[in-house]
């Protein structure tokens, strides 16, 4: 009876050191899901892909990226906040995380999310087709006189290439429905509108044109950023061109509300190995992205911030409820 009361306490202890192994497993052991919230092609989906890439490197497991779109980026934001917390699934948060609150379509701010830090900040630019205006001034002229004919996109209605264009149209003084906006789901297929005359301009980020303007398709008329691109340094800012206004969007990685402390660090660095990475530097400046590494803390704070300024923006060009 000794005997079976002694294999029962080998065996009983042996299933508690197996339960204690499973439940306090080395992070990760299994693939993880990357959520990007827009269309494939688009900029935020290679920024997702090659941080994806990177990552998997790193920890050894699958990082798999699934375009989750719709509503205006709510679809896939709101998959990655809904997600379990246990590190398998993260996305790559867009700059309108700080915006789809004030439009109205969801209630969820960029405050909902666990940061775990950005990697990419762009300006965006003004593109046209290449056999349309030669440049902004003309383009101008015909806004000026088109009454609300002429047509823009690069996002969807609220998005941030909606609100570089209500803020270029406000701040040269237009109303802000002088430019009539075209909803898409993203950069890639606002410029197959613009080629097929679905549109007549383009507001996005530089790197999202960059391909078919080097091939001859479209030109970019101005720049939103501080200073000039050094991809294109005849192009003038818009400040330059007597209208004060500079934007940008920018792209990290966050995840859901609630993962474990132990497991955020290890995302955070294996974060931070990718974009310090000779890979990630050569590929974005092959694309002209934006290098913008910010750790947790002061990606969190950054978005936070963001939001308050991008609130004030969209309460001026009407886009606020």
């Amino acid at each position: 009876m000794k005997k079976c009361t002694k294999l029962f306490a080998v065996v009983f202890v042996a299933a508690l050191v197996l339960v204690g192994g499973t439940a306090y497993a080395k992070y990760p052991e299994q693939p993880i899901t990357l959520i990007c919230p827009w269309a494939a092609g688009g900029g935020t989906d290679a920024v997702a892909r090659i941080v994806a890439t990177l990552m998997q490197q790193d920890l050894g497991v699958p990082v798999n990226v699934v375009n989750r779109t719709g509503g205006n980026g709510v679809v896939g934001h709101q998959a990655i906040l809904s997600a379990k917390p246990d590190g398998y699934t993260i996305g790559l948060g867009t700059a309108e995380l700080g915006m789809l609150h004030w439009t109205g379509l969801t209630k969820f701010t960029a405050a909902d999310f666990n940061p775990i830090g950005c990697v990419n900040m762009d300006a965006a630019a003004i593109t046209v087709a290449a056999d349309s205006w030669k440049d902004y001034d003309a383009l101008m002229a015909d806004i000026k006189a088109s009454k609300g004919k002429l047509t823009a996109s690069g996002t969807a209605v609220g998005g941030i290439w909606h609100l570089a264009m209500e803020a270029w149209i406000v701040g040269a003084g237009l109303p802000v429905d002088q430019v009539r906006w075209i909803p898409t789901e993203g950069a890639n297929p606002a410029q197959q509108e613009l080629l097929a005359g679905g549109v007549n301009m383009v507001t996005c980020s530089l790197p999202e044109v960059v391909a078919l303007v080097d091939a001859g398709k479209e030109k970019v008329l101005a720049y939103m950023g501080d200073a000039r691109a050094p991809k294109y340094p005849d192009v003038p800012t818009l400040k330059e061109l007597g209208v004060p206004v500079t934007v940008g969007t920018w792209r990290g990685v966050v995840a859901p509300k609630g993962i474990p402390a132990d497991i955020t660090d290890v995302l955070v660095a294996s974060l931070k190995k990718a974009v310090d990475s000779k890979e990630f530097i050569e590929f974005m400046g092959t694309k002209n992205y934006g290098i913008k590494y910010m750790p947790a803390k002061e990606w969190g704070e950054f978005m936070i911030a963001a939001d308050e300024q991008f609130g004030s923006v969209m309460k001026a060009a009407g886009l606020s409820k």
